[in-house]
């Protein structure tokens, strides 16, 4: 029985049950078994002590052959009523009953002349045999007489033939019944199965004792207690006072109740320093987003209202570069004027930006067009700036890009970025490269120059707002800051990323990805403000992983990501 079918003999069951069930069944089998093995062996022992008694009845009969033989050869005169009395004394000896064989009986069976076949044989002769019927309660053994030393001078005298030591004389066939012995082993076999019933029955009751008192009761009670404390009950304990290992599994019970007690009370501690950190944190990130927000409104306001009279500066010093009346001197000054002026509005439109950007009202205008006018447009507008500085502007954009569906402006923004970075930080007689090419559903845009470079520690600061590399020969060009931060602003925006590879001294390279087909998602906004946010159960949110699903998503929340991040 394979351990799948007795499991499923048992089934379901209680320890108690199982145990029964086990010790029961290997009882009554070693018990059965050996009981039976010890039968087995006492009648087997029986039959082997009258097979003895047959083979030492073989000698009687045949002294009792002799002595019949003497009466009828040295007495042959005498009585002969007195020689058939000695006759049947010599006969009447013992219970049993005997026969000589000779091969041309008639009513021998086929297996005696088998035995006599085997008795009379020269190579492996046998000297006895049995056959047991137990139907007629009787055994017949069946023992050969063999030539001796004093047998072999009057057997060749009688028989007038050559014999020799060994050679079979004849052949005795004893009845013997066994009627008391098979009556024997029935009282026998009854004993034995009544004592082997009640030892059974006997060791069964002790083992389910046992079972009961020594394992199942002290389970029960661990159990017991397990279901109180899964009720709630944290202050019940476990009592076993057995002396063994279950008093031991007592108290390593008891003692891991008590330590999950300690740290049940640590952790409701911990968990109520934890909601009123929780509530901290939401009010400083409430505190936070209100800050940010006005100063994002502050920006916004600030740069709109900067714009207008900055345009009309710039409006009236361009009429004042127009008019003839001003010397050389004055008309200087009226273009250091513009030139201030318009550094002043390119620096408010930044701001502008980036607060548009982070208060999430950046507005994206998907557009179907052609990335390679786009480039062409950008390379022949810096073209003038670069050949001023004797910088070799080229570009390598791929003939097979598709069609792009994205916010054309904003990529413009981008591209104008790099490149005027770019030719501002290399030095004359340099190289600027602009090159596209399609990945996957990407295209790659790539912005290569041999300036000044940047320094490994100061990478992941360049795409922070107002913040420039701390390179001397950087710092000796103006800027605010801003272009990278708008550049990396504005690539997340359109569902894309910006990465920096620079050497110090051996120029830089911006790389941009972006979708090929940018989808027209809502944006997910909210108001933190509102008082149906609980901002207690608050989860840090990366901004990656919405840059990654929801482009338009990504400038929701109002913290910004470092570009080491990127």
């Amino acid at each position: 029985m394979s351990y799948r079918a007795f499991k499923r003999l048992l089934g379901e069951t209680s320890l108690e049950r199982k145990c029964r069930f086990l010790f029961g069944a290997g009882i009554v089998l070693l018990i059965t078994g050996s009981f039976w093995l010890y039968a087995y062996l006492t009648e087997n022992l029986a039959y082997e002590q009258i097979k003895t008694t047959c083979r030492l009845l073989v000698h009687e009969i045949v002294r009792n052959k002799h002595d019949e033989w003497e009466l009828d050869q040295l007495r042959p005169k005498g009585d002969p009523k007195q020689r058939d009395s000695d006759r049947n004394v010599i006969a009447a000896i013992g219970h049993y009953q005997h026969h000589w064989l000779r091969g041309s009986d008639p009513g021998l069976e086929s297996f005696e002349r088998d035995f006599l076949k085997e008795f009379a044989s020269n190579e492996e002769p046998r000297d006895e045999a049995d056959r047991r019927r137990p139907s007629e309660k009787l055994l017949y053994y069946y023992g050969a007489v063999r030539a001796r030393d004093g047998c072999i001078a009057c057997h060749e005298k009688i028989s007038h033939t050559k014999i020799k030591k060994g050679d079979l004389l004849g052949v005795v066939r004893i009845r013997m019944p066994t009627e008391g012995i098979v009556e024997a082993v029935h009282v026998n076999r009854a004993v034995l199965m009544a004592t082997a019933l009640g030892t059974a029955l006997l060791i069964m009751t002790g083992s389910w004792i046992i079972v009961r008192y020594v394992i199942v009761k002290p389970v029960k009670h661990l159990k017991e207690v397990s279901d109180a404390i899964s009720a709630g009950e944290l202050n019940v304990r476990s009592e076993i006072q057995t002396g063994d290992e279950f008093e031991d599994l007592s108290h390593a019970f008891n003692r891991m109740l008590r330590n999950l007690v300690s740290m049940q009370d640590q952790y409701r501690k911990v968990n109520s320093d934890l909601d009123r950190k929780v509530d901290e944190l939401a009010q400083a990130n409430m505190a936070l987003y209100e800050s940010n927000r006005l100063k994002s409104d502050f920006l916004a306001t600030m740069s709109h209202e900067l714009r207008t009279p900055l345009n009309s500066i710039l409006g009236f010093s361009e009429v004042l570069r127009s008019s003839d009346r001003l010397d050389d001197k004055q008309q200087r000054w009226v273009r250091n004027i513009q030139s201030s002026g318009e550094k002043l509005l390119n620096l408010i439109n930044d701001i502008l930006d980036l607060a548009k950007i982070e208060a999430g009202k950046m507005q994206v205008r998907l557009e179907d067009f052609r990335l390679h006018d786009v480039c062409d447009g950008l390379l022949n507008m810096f073209r003038p700036l670069a050949e001023k500085k004797n910088i070799e502007l080229r570009g390598q954009i791929d003939q097979v890009i598709p069609t792009l569906r994205q916010d054309v402006t904003k990529l413009q923004q981008i591209l104008q970025n790099l490149l005027s970075n770019a030719i501002k930080f290399t030095p004359e007689g340099g190289r600027v490269a602009l090159k596209a090419h399609v990945e996957s559903s990407n295209v790659v845009l790539t912005v290569t120059d041999t300036g000044v470079g940047i320094a490994p520690e100061e990478q992941g600061l360049v795409f922070e707002k107002f913040r420039q590399a701390g390179n001397p020969l950087t710092r000796e060009h103006a800027g605010t800051g801003l272009g990278l931060s708008i550049v990396r602003e504005l690539t997340k925006l359109l569902g894309g990323e910006v990465f920096l590879q620079s050497e110090l001294g051996r120029g830089s390279t911006f790389t941009i990805h972006l979708p090929l087909h940018l989808s027209a998602e809502p944006r997910l906004e909210f108001d933190l403000a509102d008082e149906r946010i609980d901002l207690s159960k608050a989860q840090r949110v990366d901004v990656r992983l919405y840059a990654n699903s929801s482009p338009a998503a990504a400038v929701a929340p109002p913290t910004p990501v470092n570009a080491t991040d990127l």
